[in-house]
């Protein structure tokens, strides 16, 4: 062979190991980005044997490139080296990785060792991945034994039963082991081990591990045995939910740390489901109570966001006589937070209930919440109001919806002033043109001249929605004379937003609406002295052009109107004005029909 070749053969390796060495941590970033490059230069056999063992040995290293070494091997890396039968061979430089101090790289190790696991064959997984795991599992530092927890779910299927015993072996030691770390890596990995197995073994090996894990010393732990609960639930008939589980249920609702409580509490409708409709009206209805009613506000922020939820799995009487007592408690909450989180779910109720019910005690609750002093829970009302809507007349509460949008109209912050013009649209809908032009049409008008321009901006689209609601004929009459008005305001941000409003609204108006009331004020605006307003004039003509180019009538107007006002920015002494008249010119010209006229 050539020499020259031989070089060429040796320099991508070369160039890594120099990269990898350099003291600039960007430059080893990089270097280790292009493994996969290095590895298709190389060809499979000399990656194998000598891309994989230097990468085996660069682990001392800072964590951010140990990650990105991590992830690159388990991106079908095995593809570089020769495929599938060779993919254990990555399984050395990452379980080197698994490891090591820091936790995102030892659980993205863990996580590219269970994505060759899946490329495995058996023969492969008995021959290099369980010794890996033994290895793992049983290394004297508390960082292996932790990754190796993760490793357990993805091969308990495609080993024999003999390894599989000693894998459920391996795992009840992990649960049982001396360091918390390992013990919360058992609980958050059992939930997927426990999928894998039989029934049988559910009972006779998840459950003492599950139990040993609930009844930890350390809350971290038991926080994470609450998703463990709900995957042996699924598992188990009713019976045996209310025979097997019904004292870790209570032990877990009841728990001594609020942790415990509000891991349960944010998890409770998906308890709820497994335990079975029968468990839940004999034990679960006065557990939830006693969640809702809990001394620490985070959790009765989490059970309130199960109420409607947990509600369907309940008669209505129950519902009545249970959740709605303590929905009422909590709507007078020293707690903005949950009284937020009530009022983003309090309406779910509403079709539970039906009509009678939900005016006698919902609709005085919504009336209340409307009225608080937080935003957030005036705003998750209003946000929630359709599903009030399909229920209840909307009138019976616009007497207190229309001060609670004006107050967030008016809001300090430009954030929930931006989210309640969101809402609009939706609420127009629900409130009918008369009650909308009455009441809230000037308050949509006002956004246009806010001090920040998200609000501005959010205004005009708002605007370009009404039109949808509401139709062509009402925007002519109750829109599009206000915006162009705004165009002959002293102060020039007004008339920015009336080009802006233009540019949004004109897609949804007809051409007789654009020729009669927009087009002159708009042209008017093209010679405007601020060049910021000139040149969103050009973008503006560009939308009717674009709009209105392809019908005779329209091309007519682009023709006459449009395209003599951009030849005539195109001049312009602004640079930008010159730019975007161009482009539009461009984009109204490009329409043959009118470049032909």
């Amino acid at each position: 062979m050539d020499p020259g070749f031989a070089m060429e053969d040796i320099a991508p390796i070369a160039v890594l190991m120099d990269e990898l060495r350099s003291e600039d941590v960007q430059l080893r970033l990089n270097a280790i980005h292009s493994i996969p490059t290095i590895a298709l230069a190389l060809g499979p056999d000399r990656a194998r044997e000598e891309l994989v063992p230097f990468l085996q040995d660069s682990v001392d290293d800072e964590d951010e490139v140990l990650l990105a070494l991590a992830e690159e091997l388990g991106r079908n890396f095995e593809e570089y080296i020769g495929g599938k039968q060779y993919a254990h061979v990555l399984l050395g430089p990452l379980e080197n990785l698994s490891a090591v101090e820091e936790t995102l790289v030892r659980d993205k190790a863990a996580e590219s060792i269970a994505k060759i696991a899946a490329v495995l064959s058996s023969a492969q997984v008995e021959e290099f991945y369980i010794p890996l795991l033994k290895r793992l599992s049983q290394g004297e530092w508390f960082t292996s034994r932790t990754s190796s927890a993760a490793l357990y779910p993805p091969v308990y299927p495609k080993v024999s039963p003999s390894i599989q015993e000693d894998l459920r072996k391996g795992f009840a030691a992990l649960g049982a082991d001396d360091t918390p770390m390992v013990r919360r890596a058992a609980a958050k990995w059992l939930g997927p081990f426990i999928k894998n197995l039989s029934k049988q073994h559910v009972l006779s090996d998840g459950l003492p591990i599950y139990r040993r894990l609930q009844s930890d010393d350390q809350d971290s732990v038991r926080l994470l045995t609450v998703e463990d609960l709900i995957t042996i639930a699924q598992q188990l008939t009713p019976p045996e939910v209310k025979e097997q589980l019904l004292k870790q249920v209570n032990h877990s609702i009841a728990d001594k740390s609020w942790r415990v409580r509000y891991m349960a509490a944010t998890h409770f409708n998906e308890l709820a489901e497994a335990v079975g409709v029968e468990l839940v009206r004999e034990e679960l209805i006065g557990q939830y109570v006693q969640l809702l009613k809990d001394n620490e506000a985070e959790v009765r922020t989490a059970a309130a966001g199960q109420i409607p939820g947990f509600s369907k799995l309940l008669d209505r009487e129950v519902v009545l006589a249970r959740i709605v007592p303590c929905v009422r408690d909590l709507s007078h909450d020293t707690s903005q937070h949950v009284r937020a989180a009530l009022a983003n779910q309090i309406s779910g109720l509403a079709p539970l209930l039906g009509r009678d019910a939900t005016i006698e005690h919902l609709l005085p609750l919504f009336l209340h919440l409307l009225k608080d002093e937080f935003p957030e829970v005036r705003l998750n009302i209003i946000s929630k109001l359709e599903t009030v809507n399909g229920v209840i007349d909307i009138e019976l509460l616009s007497d207190s919806l229309l001060p609670a949008i004006i107050e967030l109209a008016e809001d300090k912050s430009w954030r929930v002033r931006q989210a309640i013009i969101e809402y609009i649209p939706l609420l127009a809908t629900q409130l009918g043109k008369p009650f909308f032009d009455e009441q809230l049409g000037n308050l949509c008008m006002s956004w246009l001249g806010d001090t920040v321009f998200s609000i501005r901006e959010a205004a005009t689209i708002n605007l370009k929605k009404l039109t949808e609601v509401f139709g062509v004929d009402w925007a002519k009459v109750a829109i599009v004379p206000k915006v162009m008005g705004m165009g002959q305001h002293p102060n020039y941000l007004y008339r920015m937003t009336t080009v802006q409003a233009i540019t949004t609204i004109s897609p949804s108006l007809t051409l007789p609406i654009v020729q009669s009331e927009i087009i002159v004020p708009l042209l008017q605006l093209a010679v405007d002295p601020i060049p910021n307003i000139r040149f969103n004039v050009a973008k503006s003509l560009e939308v009717l052009a674009t709009t209105f180019g392809n019908t005779a009538d329209g091309r007519e107007f682009v023709q006459q109107r449009v395209v003599p006002a951009l030849e005539q920015q195109k001049n312009d002494s602004d640079a930008d004005v010159r730019y975007f008249s161009t482009r539009a010119l461009q984009k109204a010209l490009s329409n043959p029909a009118i470049s032909g006229i």
